[in-house]
């Protein structure tokens, strides 16, 4: 498994009963997480100054309850990136901590390449990784469905002082915009995608995972630059192994183009513990 060890502005606390305790910046948030099945807390006190807490409703769905006014929004920095922090109505920050793992990951391998860069990020999110390469020093087509998630993207671009450098966002269908892209003959040098398990696209498209990810995938092998660098594929869908997405990779991207295949996990360590906290899988092919 790859930890995310590196944050200072961001620690996961404490773990149980389903919940985790987070520190985001001087914030704390307590949040439900399926992965915590174990019902005792390391840390007990702790749990009493968190700032908030996301409760699920029994009706589904669920409601952020405060101990004390929060921020609209706040700030934190992995290493040179900065992001914008906001509760959402369904328990999420805008921000998953454990792809700084990826992150890294990307800028060594752009930043090594000594050569101009092309990335496409699909379900783009509010743009972690586009942060992370366009801080590397690459150009970014990011692609979401979403306007608001967008926005929210070019937020985190211009809080990082990246705002000058090459990027283009989309508000469209992932699986239109390949098409146009391949009847264009744009190509990148890589491609990055955090498909949902379930989603509809802008126009109301729907997107399942199990049924669509390996049509997208060899869709997007025709973007390919003929000496790509990486191809990631990140995914928190539950039930599949990250094997799968290997699998997928090798099975489309094509034998001439030489490479190495990998997959696992992503985690995010538990301050003064030894446990980890299991976040995502991933699929990797890189040259």
């Amino acid at each position: 498994m790859k930890v995310a060890n590196n944050w200072k502005d961001y620690e996961l606390l404490d773990m149980a009963n389903g919940e985790k305790l987070e520190r985001w910046g001087n914030i704390l948030l307590i949040r439900p997480d399926p992965q915590i099945i174990w019902k005792e807390k390391t840390f007990p006190k702790m749990w009493e100054k968190a700032d908030a807490r996301y409760e699920r409703s029994s009706s589904g769905g669920g409601a952020w309850k405060y101990n004390k006014k929060l921020p609209t929004s706040w700030q934190v920095k992995y290493k040179d990136l900065i992001f914008n922090i906001k509760p959402m109505g369904f328990k999420h920050t805008g921000l998953f901590p454990e792809q700084a793992v990826n992150w890294d990951w990307m800028i060594e391998k752009i930043k090594s390449a000594n050569k101009p860069i092309k990335v496409l990020n699909l379900f783009a999110y509010t743009g972690g990784a586009t942060v992370a390469c366009l801080y590397a020093g690459a150009s970014v087509c990011h692609v979401d469905s979403s306007k608001g998630m967008t926005e929210w993207a070019k937020e985190n671009v211009t809080s990082s002082n990246l705002r000058e450098r090459p990027v283009r966002f989309l508000i469209d269908d992932a699986i239109k915009f390949i098409n146009r892209e391949i009847r264009r003959g744009n190509k990148y040098d890589a491609i990055i995608m955090d498909p949902p398990s379930y989603g509809r696209g802008a126009n109301g498209e729907v997107w399942k995972f199990e049924e669509n990810i390996n049509d997208l995938v060899k869709l997007c092998t025709n973007v390919l630059s003929d000496n790509p660098l990486f191809f990631l594929i990140n995914s928190y869908t539950t039930g599949i192994s990250s094997e799968v997405l290997e699998n997928m990779l090798k099975l489309n991207i094509p034998k001439k183009i030489k490479g190495k295949f990998s997959n696992g996990e992503i985690g995010l360590p538990m301050t003064n513990s030894d446990l980890i906290l299991p976040c995502g899988i991933y699929g990797r092919w890189e040259s």
